[in-house]
């Protein structure tokens, strides 16, 4: 069982780290993940855990912080709840600073006015009016304390608990200015009492009270930009819930009716109007209408929809009038299994995280050590305690761990959702981390690489037989078949205008093709063993079977009152956007490998016409993934891209399994990437996203380290004796409040991400151009030196015809363009297929 909760009360890695321990030791709890950027947390535990919710919430207060359980609806995303947190952060920290600011402005000028010869009332100048001026910013910085007084109560609550924050460092640095100011006001008061004006005057140039308030509200100002900034991070699932219709119109006893979508149930008949969104997962019974998808899955042009398709909730009806069916509902629309999915990655770690985690939990225990230390060495040294004290301050104020934490979080948040806007679903941060690292790509022939669907390719005549003749009896044959082929072949027959008869006789002969009796004619539809078997001959049509074997197509005969009159070729067609994408892997430097169940020949035939040459055939389903892990056991990072239920285990056995949109849902449950297009291009885009992420994360997890690692040398005074540099608390609060926004600004970033296409990567390619044409219609030694010759004539082209593989391939350091060389091929009677 994982339930999500919002957490409070978290400003740094630190906090987020005690959180996680604290609900870790709940007996039953089996993993924690918390996400400083959302300020969320998910909880798995045992499902007879008694006390659930109870139990973590308790952990969450007892480690000082306060947390409660996220509603149904919002986590779904049936609705968007009225307030995010988001929303009530900044809306509150808004406040605070709005507070703060008041007073720390006049503190500030008051406090500093005397070095820069600002005008100033004369009750506050010269050493006999010292008091007066003391308290002046004592009454100043009291606001300020109390507007920000959940930092010390946080801060010295975790330090008690020994697990000190980003909050204790503030408040110790805080408290100690503060203290130190209220010491200074009683002996100034001494000292007048004295009346020593010399000592009182000198007193009131050591305050501390403006470096109090300053710090608290630079802190302040660097945790309301920071919140800005991390709401626009969440901006992604904001929009996709956005997208949910809140009501719609249902059909109830032949009656319209609007409803709120929470009460649309499965089978209810919802109708959409044109201008109006989809608002659950249906099958359309009525109706035509094309529907804009492209919120979910990136596609741009509207996609037609009539009775039998099935739409997806959020989807956008542009034109016309349709019903249909509820299939899907509540949290089982595509809508919300996208935004559970981008949450889920959001609130998991990338493997680089770890890191963080290791030095955010040492971090701020040595930070405070390294503050004494300092003050100590300095005061020892001779140095005031006033000058010793500043060291102090500036080592804790300057090195809280906020963009450490912030690193990771922040760039897998925006990474998520702008995959998200491309219709790339990242189940995980590992999983966008492992992305980064594919050096190898294995994609499942059928419905990856093809469109899954057989195509009627090819139909040969034999003696006195006629086109319309042999795919009217085949499809009169099949027609009572549920096999693709049938279906393929029944297609074709519909698209040639074709009658045919109903048959008196049917049966399926497994593994072999059908039988029928389509009036008074025997027909026979299927492979050569069927022939055999039934004694015909097909030696006239040995060559055509051959070559179209050869070409990837598989040959069915026809045969009539026991004589073969046809050869019906069906194929699995290649999709349009496979070439360009196996291209464009292959420029990535990966090395592309197919997994088929087809026989040797078939397979190699759909290899070369798409640039693939290794290539693994004649696979059952259950030995995919067997040979996934043999690819693993080689040293290779391992991305397998496939669709099918038999996809399902390879997926779940390599390193990162990617499925394909219009895939089986067991396939998308086991994978650890989700393209909700049907198009091999997302491929790329996922892994050049993956690297996009882990290079954001690196660069922030740079910063804040050189941050720091320069940050405290300087704040200790380590460059004082030799340089004269010293750091004011004022402004290391300023430069730890501006490491956070950089980590953040750095981060979102990732929101101009653009995958790059195999063509931009052509456009960056050499001056000499090289090309590859796929070309069909070539069956002899004399065919490819006919192509040949078309090549070479034109300007500066040298080219090279392999007629087993049909690729011709050219080099040229003229501009040619892919239509003069597909021209050059037509004119001499040949097929152009592709050209990469």
């Amino acid at each position: 069982m994982e339930n999500q909760y919002d957490v409070t009360g978290m400003t740094c890695a630190s906090c987020a780290l005690h959180v996680e321990k604290s609900v870790s030791k709940i007996q039953g709890v089996s993993d924690v993940k918390v996400n400083l950027m959302d300020n969320s947390m998910t909880v798995s535990f045992d499902d007879d855990m008694q006390e659930g919710d109870t139990a973590v919430i308790r952990a969450v207060r007892l480690a000082g912080y306060d947390a409660s359980a996220q509603k149904s609806k919002e986590r779904n995303g049936d609705q968007q709840p009225k307030s995010t947190v988001f929303d009530e952060e900044v809306k509150s920290l808004r406040k605070r600073l709005i507070i703060s600011l008041a007073a720390a402005i006049p503190l500030f000028y008051i406090s500093m006015g005397h070095m820069f010869d600002w005008p100033l009332p004369s009750f506050l100048l010269g050493a006999k009016h010292s008091l007066v001026f003391a308290l002046t910013q004592l009454l100043l910085v009291l606001p300020i304390v109390g507007t920000n007084w959940a930092m010390f109560t946080n801060g010295f609550r975790a330090l008690l608990k020994r697990a000190p924050t980003m909050d204790s460092l503030i408040a110790i640095g805080s408290s100690a200015a503060l203290a130190y100011g209220v010491v200074l006001l009683y002996r100034m008061s001494f000292a007048l009492g004295n009346n020593d004006l010399s000592v009182a005057g000198a007193l009131a140039m050591e305050l501390y009270f403006e470096s109090a308030g300053m710090i608290l509200t630079l802190v302040l100002l660097g945790k309301y930009l920071e919140a800005k900034a991390k709401r626009r991070t969440g901006e992604a699932v904001r929009r996709l819930m956005d997208l949910a219709p809140k009501r719609a119109t249902v059909l109830q006893n032949g009656k319209e009716q609007i409803v709120d979508i929470q009460d649309i149930a499965v089978g209810d008949i919802v109708i959409a109007k044109p201008g109006e969104r989809i608002a659950v997962d249906g099958i359309v019974i009525k109706g035509f209408s094309a529907l804009d998808e492209s919120a979910l899955t990136g596609e741009s042009i509207p996609i037609e929809k009539q009775q039998g398709d099935r739409v997806l909730s959020a989807s956008i009806n542009t034109s016309g009038y349709i019903q249909y069916r509820a299939e899907r509902v509540g949290e089982n629309t595509t809508l919300s299994h996208i935004i559970q999915l981008v949450r889920h990655a959001n609130a998991t770690k990338a493997p680089i995280a770890r890191l963080a985690d290791k030095i955010s939990g040492v971090f701020v225990p040595i930070v405070i050590v390294i503050a004494v230390v300092s003050s100590a060495v300095w005061l020892f040294a001779g140095f005031s305690f006033s000058f010793a004290l500043s060291i102090g301050i500036s080592v804790l104020v300057i090195s809280c761990p906020c963009a450490l934490g912030l690193a990771t979080p922040a760039a897998i948040m925006v990474g998520t959702g702008k995959g998200a806007e491309n219709g790339i679903l990242a189940t995980s941060g590992e999983a966008l981390q492992t992305l980064r690292d594919v050096d190898t790509v294995v994609l499942d022939k059928t419905g990856t690489i093809t469109e899954g669907k057989p195509k009627v390719t090819d139909i040969i005549l034999g003696e006195a037989a006629k086109e319309e003749q042999v795919i009217a009896l085949a499809a009169a044959a099949e027609q009572a078949s549920e096999h693709p082929v049938a279906s393929a072949i029944i297609e074709k027959a519909n698209t040639m205008n074709v009658t045919y008869e109903q048959p008196s006789v049917f049966k399926a002969l497994s593994g072999l093709g059908v039988e029928a009796m389509v009036g008074t004619h025997h027909i026979l539809v299927g492979n050569k063993t069927l022939m055999d078997r039934n004694e015909l001959s097909v030696a006239h049509f040995e060559q055509d079977a051959s070559r179209l074997t050869y070409e990837g197509k598989t040959p069915f005969y026809v045969a009539k009152d026991n004589s073969a009159i046809g050869l019906i070729a069906v194929a699995d067609s290649i999709k349009d956007t496979s070439i360009s994408a196996i291209d464009a892997m292959k420029r990535m430097h990966l090395d592309v490998v197919m997994l088929s169940g087809d026989n040797r020949i078939t397979a190699n035939a759909i290899a070369a016409r798409v640039g693939i040459t290794n290539i693994i055939a004649n696979v059952l389903p259950d030995e995919k993934a067997y040979h996934i892990e043999q690819l693993m056991n080689q040293g290779k990072t391992v991305a397998m891209v496939g669709d099918g239920i038999n996809d399902a285990p390879a997926l779940a056995s390599a390193h990162i399994g990617i499925a394909i949109g219009s895939g089986s849902d067991i396939a998308k449950e086991s994978a650890d990437v989700v393209l909700m297009k049907n198009n091999l291009n997302d491929v790329v885009s996922a892994i050049q996203l993956g690297k996009a992420v882990l290079r954001n994360i690196k660069e922030n997890l740079f910063w804040a380290l050189f941050y720091n690692s320069l940050g405290i040398p300087l704040a200790a005074g380590v460059f004082y004796l030799s340089l004269g540099w010293k750091m004011n608390p004022m402004f290391a609060a300023a430069a730890m409040s501006l490491s956070s926004l950089f980590v953040v600004g750095n981060a979102l970033r990732l929101g101009l991400f653009k995958p790059t296409t195999a063509i931009d990567m052509k456009k960056k390619r050499s001056k000499r151009m090289e090309r590859e044409l796929l070309i069909e219609k070539m069956t002899c030694q004399h065919c490819s030196m006919r192509v040949k010759k078309a090549l070479d004539s034109l300007p500066g082209v040298q080219s090279t015809v392999d007629l087993a593989t049909k690729i011709a391939r050219i080099k040229t350091d003229k501009p040619v363009t892919d239509a003069q060389l597909k021209d050059a091929v037509e004119q001499a009677g040949y097929d152009v297929v592709s050209i990469r």
